[in-house]
């Protein structure tokens, strides 16, 4: 079974990746040239995504024993463009893997 930590980093990686193809790539479809479709299809991936992260953040961080200031910042880092690169990075240095 793979690591939870890769889980985890996985799970941030295309979270975060879905969230700038939802703004950057089916937002400006949609408002600039009427084309609303891909809305649909990146919006329910992001949202699935955004739910697999934050389950997979509370699990590792329970088990991983975080702070609650490292949980604070995770779920922070779901909800902002490109957060959960930021939080990895963060959490890389800060955490060690145990």
């Amino acid at each position: 079974m793979p690591n939870l930590w890769n889980i985890f980093r996985w799970t941030g990686y295309l979270e975060a990746s879905s969230f700038l193809a939802l703004l950057f790539i089916a937002m400006p479809l949609k408002y600039f040239w009427g084309k609303p479709e891909l809305v649909k299809i990146v919006g329910m991936a992001h949202g699935i995504l955004f739910l697999m992260y934050v389950v997979v953040a509370t699990w590792l961080a329970i088990r991983a024993r975080w702070s609650k200031q490292a949980v604070l910042y995770a779920y922070a880092a779901s909800m902002i463009p490109m957060g959960p690169f930021i939080f990895d990075r963060w959490l890389m240095r800060t955490h060690s893997r145990k």
